[in-house]
Protein backbone atom coordinates (compact mmCIF):
# COMPACT_ATOMS: atom_id res chain seq x y z
CA UNK A 1 0.00 0.00 0.00
CA UNK A 2 1.36 3.42 -0.98
CA UNK A 3 1.61 5.79 1.98
CA UNK A 4 0.17 9.32 1.65
CA UNK A 5 -1.89 8.04 -1.29
CA UNK A 6 -4.22 11.04 -1.54
CA UNK A 7 -1.28 13.45 -1.50
CA UNK A 8 0.58 11.29 -4.04
CA UNK A 9 -2.28 11.51 -6.52
CA UNK A 10 -2.60 15.26 -5.99
CA UNK A 11 1.12 15.74 -6.58
CA UNK A 12 1.19 13.62 -9.74
CA UNK A 13 -1.94 15.13 -11.25
CA UNK A 14 -1.59 18.77 -10.21
CA UNK A 15 1.86 19.69 -8.86
CA UNK A 16 4.54 17.75 -10.72
CA UNK A 17 4.11 20.03 -13.73
CA UNK A 18 5.54 22.88 -11.64
CA UNK A 19 8.64 20.93 -10.59
CA UNK A 20 11.95 21.55 -12.36
CA UNK A 21 14.78 19.06 -11.93
CA UNK A 22 18.39 19.10 -13.12
CA UNK A 23 19.97 15.86 -14.31
CA UNK A 24 23.77 15.70 -14.50
CA UNK A 25 25.72 12.77 -15.84
CA UNK A 26 26.68 10.56 -18.73
CA UNK A 27 24.28 11.33 -21.58
CA UNK A 28 23.97 8.80 -24.37
CA UNK A 29 22.05 8.05 -27.53
CA UNK A 30 20.32 4.67 -27.59
CA UNK A 31 19.76 3.30 -31.09
CA UNK A 32 17.54 0.28 -31.71
CA UNK A 33 17.36 -1.84 -34.85
CA UNK A 34 14.30 -4.10 -34.69
CA UNK A 35 13.96 -7.08 -36.96
CA UNK A 36 13.15 -10.74 -37.40
CA UNK A 37 15.42 -13.76 -37.27
CA UNK A 38 14.70 -16.39 -39.89
CA UNK A 39 18.03 -18.10 -40.60
CA UNK A 40 21.67 -18.53 -39.65
CA UNK A 41 24.31 -16.67 -41.66
CA UNK A 42 26.27 -18.82 -44.17
CA UNK A 43 29.32 -16.66 -43.39
CA UNK A 44 29.47 -17.47 -39.66
CA UNK A 45 27.34 -19.30 -37.06
CA UNK A 46 25.35 -16.20 -36.17
CA UNK A 47 21.66 -15.33 -36.66
CA UNK A 48 20.71 -13.02 -39.52
CA UNK A 49 18.41 -10.21 -38.38
CA UNK A 50 16.24 -8.76 -41.14
CA UNK A 51 15.74 -5.16 -40.06
CA UNK A 52 12.13 -3.91 -40.10
CA UNK A 53 12.43 -0.54 -38.34
CA UNK A 54 14.75 1.60 -36.24
CA UNK A 55 14.46 4.10 -33.43
CA UNK A 56 16.74 6.51 -31.57
CA UNK A 57 16.13 7.49 -27.96
CA UNK A 58 17.96 9.56 -25.33
CA UNK A 59 19.80 7.21 -22.98
CA UNK A 60 21.86 7.29 -19.81
CA UNK A 61 21.35 10.54 -17.92
CA UNK A 62 19.23 11.79 -20.82
CA UNK A 63 16.80 8.91 -20.26
CA UNK A 64 16.36 10.06 -16.65
CA UNK A 65 15.33 13.45 -18.04
CA UNK A 66 12.93 11.69 -20.43
CA UNK A 67 11.30 9.91 -17.49
CA UNK A 68 10.87 13.22 -15.67
CA UNK A 69 9.29 14.83 -18.73
CA UNK A 70 6.90 11.93 -19.34
CA UNK A 71 5.88 12.09 -15.69
CA UNK A 72 4.85 15.69 -16.28
CA UNK A 73 7.71 17.72 -14.80
CA UNK A 74 10.33 20.02 -16.33
CA UNK A 75 13.87 18.72 -16.81
CA UNK A 76 17.23 20.19 -17.75
CA UNK A 77 20.03 17.73 -18.58
CA UNK A 78 23.75 18.53 -18.47
CA UNK A 79 26.61 16.33 -19.71
CA UNK A 80 29.47 15.78 -22.14
CA UNK A 81 28.98 15.20 -25.87
CA UNK A 82 31.12 15.08 -28.99
CA UNK A 83 29.89 17.93 -31.17
CA UNK A 84 28.89 15.34 -33.77
CA UNK A 85 25.78 14.17 -35.61
CA UNK A 86 24.63 12.01 -32.71
CA UNK A 87 24.79 15.00 -30.38
CA UNK A 88 22.34 16.84 -32.63
CA UNK A 89 20.07 13.80 -32.79
CA UNK A 90 20.11 13.71 -28.99
CA UNK A 91 19.30 17.42 -28.73
CA UNK A 92 16.45 17.07 -31.22
CA UNK A 93 14.93 14.11 -29.34
CA UNK A 94 15.11 15.97 -26.05
CA UNK A 95 13.63 19.17 -27.45
CA UNK A 96 10.73 17.17 -28.85
CA UNK A 97 9.90 16.22 -25.25
CA UNK A 98 10.24 19.77 -23.94
CA UNK A 99 13.57 19.00 -22.25
CA UNK A 100 16.27 21.69 -22.21
CA UNK A 101 19.95 20.81 -22.17
CA UNK A 102 23.47 22.11 -21.74
CA UNK A 103 26.06 19.90 -23.44
CA UNK A 104 29.78 20.44 -22.99
CA UNK A 105 31.58 19.41 -26.19
CA UNK A 106 34.81 17.52 -25.38
CA UNK A 107 37.41 17.49 -28.13
CA UNK A 108 38.30 13.97 -29.25
CA UNK A 109 35.39 12.28 -27.46
CA UNK A 110 32.35 11.15 -29.45
CA UNK A 111 28.82 11.37 -28.16
CA UNK A 112 28.33 8.04 -26.39
CA UNK A 113 26.06 5.83 -28.50
CA UNK A 114 24.73 2.34 -27.80
CA UNK A 115 23.31 0.48 -30.78
CA UNK A 116 21.16 -2.54 -29.98
CA UNK A 117 19.98 -5.12 -32.51
CA UNK A 118 16.85 -7.06 -31.57
CA UNK A 119 15.27 -10.10 -33.14
CA UNK A 120 11.67 -10.02 -31.99
CA UNK A 121 11.89 -9.18 -28.28
CA UNK A 122 15.35 -10.73 -27.89
CA UNK A 123 18.43 -8.49 -27.89
CA UNK A 124 20.97 -10.10 -30.22
CA UNK A 125 23.90 -7.68 -30.11
CA UNK A 126 24.97 -4.30 -28.73
CA UNK A 127 27.57 -2.03 -30.31
CA UNK A 128 28.98 0.82 -28.17
CA UNK A 129 30.61 3.93 -29.62
CA UNK A 130 32.61 5.74 -26.96
CA UNK A 131 36.13 6.68 -25.91
CA UNK A 132 37.23 5.96 -22.33
CA UNK A 133 39.41 8.41 -20.47
CA UNK A 134 39.27 11.54 -18.35
CA UNK A 135 37.97 14.80 -19.77
CA UNK A 136 40.04 17.97 -19.57
CA UNK A 137 39.88 19.91 -16.31
CA UNK A 138 38.53 22.92 -18.17
CA UNK A 139 35.63 20.85 -19.53
CA UNK A 140 34.79 19.67 -16.00
CA UNK A 141 34.83 23.27 -14.76
CA UNK A 142 32.47 24.32 -17.56
CA UNK A 143 30.12 21.51 -16.62
CA UNK A 144 30.09 22.46 -12.92
CA UNK A 145 29.46 26.12 -13.79
CA UNK A 146 26.53 25.07 -15.99
CA UNK A 147 24.99 23.12 -13.10
CA UNK A 148 25.51 25.89 -10.55
CA UNK A 149 23.71 28.34 -12.81
CA UNK A 150 20.64 26.06 -12.79
CA UNK A 151 20.40 25.47 -9.02
CA UNK A 152 18.42 28.60 -8.04
CA UNK A 153 15.41 27.47 -10.10
CA UNK A 154 15.44 23.71 -9.50
CA UNK A 155 13.70 21.48 -6.94
CA UNK A 156 16.06 18.47 -7.03
CA UNK A 157 19.33 17.35 -8.62
CA UNK A 158 19.96 13.87 -10.00
CA UNK A 159 23.53 12.66 -10.55
CA UNK A 160 23.29 9.87 -13.13
CA UNK A 161 26.69 8.18 -13.05
CA UNK A 162 27.44 5.59 -15.74
CA UNK A 163 31.19 5.76 -15.02
CA UNK A 164 31.90 7.38 -18.38
CA UNK A 165 33.92 10.31 -17.08
CA UNK A 166 31.43 13.02 -16.04
CA UNK A 167 30.95 12.54 -12.31
CA UNK A 168 34.52 12.56 -11.00
CA UNK A 169 35.07 12.81 -7.23
CA UNK A 170 35.84 16.51 -7.55
CA UNK A 171 32.76 17.24 -9.68
CA UNK A 172 30.51 15.30 -7.30
CA UNK A 173 31.91 17.09 -4.26
CA UNK A 174 31.32 20.56 -5.74
CA UNK A 175 27.80 19.77 -6.97
CA UNK A 176 26.57 17.99 -3.83
CA UNK A 177 27.91 20.67 -1.50
CA UNK A 178 26.40 23.48 -3.58
CA UNK A 179 22.97 21.85 -3.84
CA UNK A 180 22.71 20.82 -0.20
CA UNK A 181 23.77 24.32 0.88
CA UNK A 182 20.64 25.57 -0.91
CA UNK A 183 18.41 22.87 0.61
CA UNK A 184 18.04 21.01 -2.69
CA UNK A 185 17.80 17.18 -2.55
CA UNK A 186 20.55 15.33 -4.41
CA UNK A 187 19.95 11.77 -5.64
CA UNK A 188 22.70 9.59 -7.10
CA UNK A 189 22.49 6.59 -9.43
CA UNK A 190 26.00 5.09 -8.97
CA UNK A 191 28.15 2.96 -11.21
CA UNK A 192 31.40 3.00 -9.26
CA UNK A 193 32.19 0.79 -6.25
CA UNK A 194 33.56 3.75 -4.30
CA UNK A 195 30.56 5.65 -2.95
CA UNK A 196 32.76 8.10 -1.01
CA UNK A 197 32.50 10.59 -3.88
CA UNK A 198 28.75 10.80 -3.16
CA UNK A 199 29.18 11.81 0.50
CA UNK A 200 26.36 13.99 1.88
CA UNK A 201 23.98 13.25 -0.99
CA UNK A 202 20.36 12.87 0.06
CA UNK A 203 20.28 9.28 -1.19
CA UNK A 204 22.30 6.91 -3.34
CA UNK A 205 20.31 4.41 -5.42
CA UNK A 206 22.39 1.32 -6.32
CA UNK A 207 21.16 -2.00 -7.65
CA UNK A 208 21.95 -5.21 -5.80
CA UNK A 209 25.28 -5.79 -7.53
CA UNK A 210 26.43 -2.20 -7.06
CA UNK A 211 25.46 -2.25 -3.40
CA UNK A 212 27.37 -5.48 -2.85
CA UNK A 213 30.50 -4.13 -4.51
CA UNK A 214 30.36 -0.89 -2.55
CA UNK A 215 29.36 -2.06 0.92
CA UNK A 216 31.31 -5.35 1.04
CA UNK A 217 34.31 -4.74 -1.25
CA UNK A 218 36.26 -7.65 0.29
CA UNK A 219 33.63 -10.20 -0.74
CA UNK A 220 34.65 -12.53 -3.56
CA UNK A 221 32.32 -13.28 -6.48
CA UNK A 222 32.09 -16.88 -5.22
CA UNK A 223 30.99 -15.75 -1.74
CA UNK A 224 27.87 -13.75 -2.42
CA UNK A 225 26.67 -12.22 0.87
CA UNK A 226 23.15 -12.89 2.05
CA UNK A 227 20.67 -10.02 1.75
CA UNK A 228 20.45 -9.39 5.49
CA UNK A 229 24.22 -8.96 5.80
CA UNK A 230 24.26 -6.74 2.75
CA UNK A 231 21.57 -4.42 4.10
CA UNK A 232 23.26 -4.26 7.50
CA UNK A 233 26.47 -3.19 5.76
CA UNK A 234 24.43 -0.61 3.85
CA UNK A 235 23.16 0.82 7.15
CA UNK A 236 26.76 1.40 8.22
CA UNK A 237 27.41 3.09 4.88
CA UNK A 238 24.50 5.50 5.41
CA UNK A 239 26.14 6.79 8.60
CA UNK A 240 29.67 6.83 7.21
CA UNK A 241 28.67 8.78 4.09
CA UNK A 242 26.25 11.10 5.92
CA UNK A 243 23.38 10.14 3.63
CA UNK A 244 19.78 10.79 4.63
CA UNK A 245 19.01 7.26 3.47
CA UNK A 246 20.01 4.73 0.82
CA UNK A 247 17.65 3.21 -1.76
CA UNK A 248 18.62 -0.16 -3.22
CA UNK A 249 16.80 -1.88 -6.08
CA UNK A 250 16.78 -5.63 -5.40
CA UNK A 251 15.55 -6.97 -8.74
CA UNK A 252 12.58 -9.31 -8.23
CA UNK A 253 12.69 -8.74 -4.45
CA UNK A 254 11.69 -5.08 -4.71
CA UNK A 255 13.34 -1.93 -3.32
CA UNK A 256 15.04 -1.51 0.05
CA UNK A 257 14.91 1.72 2.04
CA UNK A 258 18.00 1.79 4.26
CA UNK A 259 18.57 4.22 7.12
CA UNK A 260 21.40 4.26 9.64
CA UNK A 261 19.47 2.20 12.19
CA UNK A 262 16.84 0.36 10.13
CA UNK A 263 16.00 -1.05 6.74
CA UNK A 264 12.74 -2.09 5.12
CA UNK A 265 11.95 -3.82 1.83
CA UNK A 266 9.02 -2.87 -0.40
CA UNK A 267 8.17 -6.05 -2.37
CA UNK A 268 8.30 -5.85 -6.15
CA UNK A 269 5.11 -5.49 -8.15
CA UNK A 270 4.70 -8.79 -10.00
CA UNK A 271 4.84 -8.25 -13.77
CA UNK A 272 6.13 -10.06 -16.83
CA UNK A 273 9.67 -8.81 -17.46
CA UNK A 274 10.73 -8.10 -21.04
CA UNK A 275 13.64 -5.67 -20.57
CA UNK A 276 15.23 -4.11 -17.48
CA UNK A 277 16.99 -1.41 -19.55
CA UNK A 278 16.31 1.98 -18.04
CA UNK A 279 14.51 0.65 -14.95
CA UNK A 280 17.03 2.34 -12.66
CA UNK A 281 16.48 5.63 -14.51
CA UNK A 282 12.74 5.35 -13.90
CA UNK A 283 13.22 4.59 -10.21
CA UNK A 284 15.48 7.57 -9.54
CA UNK A 285 13.23 9.93 -11.55
CA UNK A 286 10.20 8.98 -9.44
CA UNK A 287 12.19 9.17 -6.20
CA UNK A 288 13.45 12.63 -7.12
CA UNK A 289 9.98 13.95 -7.95
CA UNK A 290 8.62 12.58 -4.69
CA UNK A 291 11.37 14.21 -2.61
CA UNK A 292 10.97 17.46 -4.56
CA UNK A 293 7.27 17.32 -3.62
CA UNK A 294 7.93 16.87 0.10
CA UNK A 295 6.75 13.24 0.21
CA UNK A 296 8.35 10.87 2.70
CA UNK A 297 11.08 8.42 1.64
CA UNK A 298 8.68 5.54 2.40
CA UNK A 299 6.13 6.98 0.00
CA UNK A 300 8.80 7.71 -2.60
CA UNK A 301 10.11 4.12 -2.52
CA UNK A 302 6.60 2.68 -2.76
CA UNK A 303 5.76 4.79 -5.80
CA UNK A 304 9.14 4.10 -7.45
CA UNK A 305 8.47 0.39 -7.02
CA UNK A 306 5.17 0.71 -8.89
CA UNK A 307 6.89 2.65 -11.70
CA UNK A 308 9.65 0.04 -11.97
CA UNK A 309 7.01 -2.65 -12.38
CA UNK A 310 5.66 -0.78 -15.39
CA UNK A 311 8.94 -0.11 -17.16
CA UNK A 312 10.28 -3.68 -17.05
CA UNK A 313 7.27 -4.74 -19.11
CA UNK A 314 8.51 -2.62 -22.04
CA UNK A 315 11.25 -3.24 -24.60
CA UNK A 316 14.15 -0.80 -24.56
CA UNK A 317 14.78 2.31 -22.51
CA UNK A 318 11.19 3.52 -22.72
CA UNK A 319 10.11 6.01 -20.02
CA UNK A 320 7.03 5.55 -17.86
CA UNK A 321 4.13 7.84 -18.79
CA UNK A 322 2.21 9.80 -16.16
CA UNK A 323 -1.08 8.21 -17.17
CA UNK A 324 0.49 4.73 -16.83
CA UNK A 325 1.57 5.50 -13.28
CA UNK A 326 -1.86 6.84 -12.38
CA UNK A 327 -3.52 3.81 -13.92
CA UNK A 328 -1.24 1.48 -11.95
CA UNK A 329 -2.33 3.19 -8.74
CA UNK A 330 -6.03 2.75 -9.50
CA UNK A 331 -6.42 -0.56 -7.56
CA UNK A 332 -4.87 0.99 -4.44
CA UNK A 333 -7.10 4.02 -4.73
CA UNK A 334 -10.14 1.78 -5.00
CA UNK A 335 -9.08 -0.11 -1.87
CA UNK A 336 -8.49 3.08 0.11
CA UNK A 337 -11.66 4.82 -1.02
CA UNK A 338 -13.89 3.59 1.80
CA UNK A 339 -15.67 6.93 1.66
CA UNK A 340 -16.77 7.93 -1.84
CA UNK A 341 -17.66 11.47 -0.77
CA UNK A 342 -15.07 13.62 -2.56
CA UNK A 343 -14.01 17.23 -2.88
CA UNK A 344 -13.82 18.63 -6.39
CA UNK A 345 -10.03 18.18 -6.50
CA UNK A 346 -10.32 14.60 -5.31
CA UNK A 347 -13.05 13.93 -7.86
CA UNK A 348 -10.95 15.31 -10.71
CA UNK A 349 -8.07 13.07 -9.67
CA UNK A 350 -10.38 10.06 -9.63
CA UNK A 351 -11.73 11.03 -13.07
CA UNK A 352 -8.18 11.27 -14.42
CA UNK A 353 -7.48 7.73 -13.22
CA UNK A 354 -10.65 6.38 -14.81
CA UNK A 355 -9.81 8.07 -18.09
CA UNK A 356 -6.26 6.68 -17.96
CA UNK A 357 -7.86 3.23 -17.85
CA UNK A 358 -10.12 4.07 -20.81
CA UNK A 359 -13.27 3.80 -18.69
CA UNK A 360 -16.64 5.40 -19.39
CA UNK A 361 -17.88 8.06 -16.93
CA UNK A 362 -21.56 8.74 -16.15
CA UNK A 363 -22.86 11.83 -14.36
CA UNK A 364 -26.18 12.60 -12.70
CA UNK A 365 -27.34 15.08 -10.11
CA UNK A 366 -30.16 16.01 -7.76
CA UNK A 367 -31.07 16.97 -4.19
CA UNK A 368 -31.66 13.38 -3.07
CA UNK A 369 -33.48 14.58 0.05
CA UNK A 370 -35.13 11.58 1.76
CA UNK A 371 -33.72 8.83 -0.44
CA UNK A 372 -36.48 6.63 -1.89
CA UNK A 373 -37.01 3.83 -4.40
CA UNK A 374 -37.33 6.30 -7.27
CA UNK A 375 -33.81 7.56 -6.54
CA UNK A 376 -32.46 4.02 -6.27
CA UNK A 377 -33.97 3.06 -9.61
CA UNK A 378 -32.50 6.15 -11.28
CA UNK A 379 -29.01 5.42 -9.93
CA UNK A 380 -29.11 1.74 -10.86
CA UNK A 381 -30.14 2.54 -14.42
CA UNK A 382 -27.59 5.35 -14.71
CA UNK A 383 -24.80 2.99 -13.61
CA UNK A 384 -25.57 0.70 -16.55
CA UNK A 385 -24.59 3.42 -19.05
CA UNK A 386 -20.87 3.30 -18.16
CA UNK A 387 -18.11 2.09 -15.86
CA UNK A 388 -18.23 4.77 -13.14
CA UNK A 389 -21.13 6.87 -11.86
CA UNK A 390 -20.66 10.34 -10.36
CA UNK A 391 -23.56 11.72 -8.32
CA UNK A 392 -23.58 15.46 -7.67
CA UNK A 393 -25.91 16.65 -4.90
CA UNK A 394 -27.07 20.16 -4.06
CA UNK A 395 -25.71 21.67 -0.86
CA UNK A 396 -28.12 22.53 1.93
CA UNK A 397 -28.08 26.18 0.90
CA UNK A 398 -28.72 25.27 -2.72
CA UNK A 399 -31.64 23.01 -1.77
CA UNK A 400 -33.18 25.80 0.32
CA UNK A 401 -32.95 28.20 -2.59
CA UNK A 402 -34.65 25.67 -4.86
CA UNK A 403 -37.21 24.08 -2.49
CA UNK A 404 -37.84 26.68 0.18
CA UNK A 405 -36.66 27.39 3.74
CA UNK A 406 -38.04 24.12 5.19
CA UNK A 407 -35.80 21.99 3.00
CA UNK A 408 -33.68 19.95 3.06
CA UNK A 409 -35.03 17.48 5.55
CA UNK A 410 -31.69 15.67 5.59
CA UNK A 411 -28.38 17.60 5.70
CA UNK A 412 -25.84 17.44 2.87
CA UNK A 413 -23.29 15.40 4.83
CA UNK A 414 -25.86 12.76 5.75
CA UNK A 415 -27.30 12.70 2.21
CA UNK A 416 -23.83 12.24 0.76
CA UNK A 417 -22.89 9.44 3.16
CA UNK A 418 -26.10 7.52 2.52
CA UNK A 419 -25.59 7.74 -1.24
CA UNK A 420 -21.95 6.67 -0.90
CA UNK A 421 -23.11 3.42 0.68
CA UNK A 422 -24.83 2.40 -2.56
CA UNK A 423 -22.91 0.01 -4.81
CA UNK A 424 -24.31 1.62 -7.96
CA UNK A 425 -22.20 4.76 -7.68
CA UNK A 426 -18.51 5.52 -7.40
CA UNK A 427 -18.30 9.14 -6.28
CA UNK A 428 -20.46 11.73 -4.53
CA UNK A 429 -19.70 15.45 -4.70
CA UNK A 430 -21.59 18.40 -3.20
CA UNK A 431 -22.11 21.60 -5.20
CA UNK A 432 -23.44 24.95 -4.00
CA UNK A 433 -24.34 26.58 -7.34
CA UNK A 434 -27.92 26.62 -8.68
CA UNK A 435 -26.96 24.04 -11.34
CA UNK A 436 -24.18 21.44 -11.71
CA UNK A 437 -22.92 22.98 -14.97
CA UNK A 438 -19.45 23.82 -13.63
CA UNK A 439 -19.04 20.26 -12.34
CA UNK A 440 -20.11 18.87 -15.70
CA UNK A 441 -17.58 21.07 -17.50
CA UNK A 442 -14.84 20.06 -15.06
CA UNK A 443 -15.47 16.30 -15.24
CA UNK A 444 -16.53 16.07 -18.90
CA UNK A 445 -18.63 12.90 -18.49
CA UNK A 446 -19.27 10.51 -21.36
CA UNK A 447 -22.93 10.17 -20.38
CA UNK A 448 -25.20 12.69 -18.66
CA UNK A 449 -28.28 11.15 -17.01
CA UNK A 450 -31.38 12.92 -15.75
CA UNK A 451 -34.54 11.43 -14.31
CA UNK A 452 -38.06 12.73 -14.77
CA UNK A 453 -40.09 14.45 -17.44
CA UNK A 454 -37.13 16.21 -19.07
CA UNK A 455 -36.22 16.39 -22.72
CA UNK A 456 -32.63 16.77 -23.85
CA UNK A 457 -32.97 20.49 -24.56
CA UNK A 458 -34.04 21.21 -20.96
CA UNK A 459 -31.24 19.25 -19.20
CA UNK A 460 -28.51 21.48 -17.78
CA UNK A 461 -25.17 20.60 -19.43
CA UNK A 462 -26.73 18.54 -22.22
CA UNK A 463 -25.43 20.67 -25.06
CA UNK A 464 -21.97 20.76 -23.57
CA UNK A 465 -21.84 16.97 -23.17
CA UNK A 466 -23.07 16.48 -26.74
CA UNK A 467 -20.43 18.94 -27.97
CA UNK A 468 -17.57 16.67 -26.90
CA UNK A 469 -19.21 13.54 -28.27
CA UNK A 470 -21.03 12.40 -25.13
CA UNK A 471 -24.57 11.16 -24.70
CA UNK A 472 -27.60 12.40 -22.74
CA UNK A 473 -29.97 9.80 -21.28
CA UNK A 474 -33.42 10.49 -19.77
CA UNK A 475 -34.57 7.88 -17.24
CA UNK A 476 -38.34 7.84 -16.55
CA UNK A 477 -39.37 8.48 -12.96
CA UNK A 478 -40.99 5.78 -10.86
CA UNK A 479 -44.60 6.82 -10.46
CA UNK A 480 -45.83 7.44 -6.95
CA UNK A 481 -42.43 8.13 -5.39
CA UNK A 482 -41.03 11.61 -4.66
CA UNK A 483 -39.59 13.42 -1.67
CA UNK A 484 -42.48 15.90 -1.74
CA UNK A 485 -45.01 13.06 -1.46
CA UNK A 486 -43.08 11.44 1.37
CA UNK A 487 -43.07 14.72 3.29
CA UNK A 488 -46.79 15.22 2.67
CA UNK A 489 -47.54 11.67 3.75
CA UNK A 490 -45.61 12.23 6.98
CA UNK A 491 -47.51 15.45 7.63
CA UNK A 492 -50.84 13.70 7.06
CA UNK A 493 -49.97 10.92 9.45
CA UNK A 494 -49.03 13.42 12.15
CA UNK A 495 -52.24 15.42 11.71
CA UNK A 496 -54.36 12.29 11.95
Amino acid sequence: MIQQLTKVIQEIEHNWAAKRLVVVGDVMLDEYIFGEVGRISPEAPVPVVRATHQSQQPGGAANVAMNLARLGSKAHVIGFTGGDHNQQVLIDRLQAEGITSTFIVCEGFPTITKQRILGGRQQMLRVDTERPGARAEADCDRLVDAVLSQLPTCHAVILSDYAKGVLTPKVCRRLIDAARAQGIPVLVDPKTADFSRYRRATTVCPNLGELSAASLPAATPQAVPDLKSLLQAAQTMVSALELDFLTATLSEKGIALVRAATHTIVPAVARQVFDVSGAGDTVIAVLALCLASGLTPETAVGLANVAAGIVVGKVGTVPVEKHELLAALAPEIALSAEDKVLTLDELLTRVALWRANGERIVFTNGCFDLLHVGHITLLEQAHRFGDHLIVAINSDASVSRLKGPTRPIVGERERARVLAALAALDAVVVFDEPTPLQLILATRPDVLVKGGDYVVDTVVGAQEVLSWGGQVKIVPIVEGFSTTRLIARGADSQSS
